[in-house]
């Protein structure tokens, strides 16, 4: 594994690309699938032994590729809920106003995803609550507190179809070696 940190035109969101070769690649794929996978069975997975396993499991967490260990939950089963996209526009497009609605939304234990965007909306939001009262109630309070959201429109989710780990064949093509 190597860091790439040449080429591509500079941007202040870019991060240097980490170059993985196909073990690399083949533990983060089963990790993605499996993140309770023990040590011992990933090693024999990737055709590695335990301890070198261990090594490279450790420079893709410490090159942060590996950002956490999460559980799928089946929240149907746990308990009555709602999701919601929500395209959102802010009212100026100065990097404070952008930088104080990012802050505002780490706020919100509701909001489960944010995703900045090009082409028309600002933000892609994400919100997981308990019914559409609760998530009208926190529409609410995100417009008294002016953060600069000037329109948004939301989406309920009435079924989820498909939820994936990352598309590794695609992103990161099998090369020889």
């Amino acid at each position: 594994m190597t860091i790439d940190k040449s080429g591509g035109p500079a941007h202040h969101f870019a991060m240097a690309i980490v170059k993985l070769d196909q073990r690399d690649i083949a533990i983060l794929r089963v990790l993605s699938r499996e993140g309770r996978i023990s040590k011992s069975a990933l090693a024999e997975r990737v055709n590695l032994g335990t301890s070198a396993c261990a090594d490279r499991l450790a420079r893709l967490e410490t090159a942060g590729l590996i950002r956490g260990y999460r559980a799928d939950i089946a929240l149907r089963r746990l308990a009555p809920h709602v999701t919601v996209f929500v395209l959102a526009e802010l009212g100026s497009h100065e990097a404070a106003a952008f930088q104080l609605f990012e802050a505002a939304v780490e706020r919100y234990d509701e909001i489960t995803g944010c995703w900045a965007l090009g082409g028309g909306y600002d933000y892609l939001l994400q919100v997981v609550t308990r019914d559409i009262d609760s998530y009208q109630r926190l529409i609410d309070t995100v417009l008294a507190e002016r953060i600069g959201l000037s329109r948004y429109f939301t989406h309920v989710v009435t079924k989820p179809i498909k939820s994936a780990p990352p598309p590794f064949a695609i992103l990161h093509p099998e090369t020889d070696g």
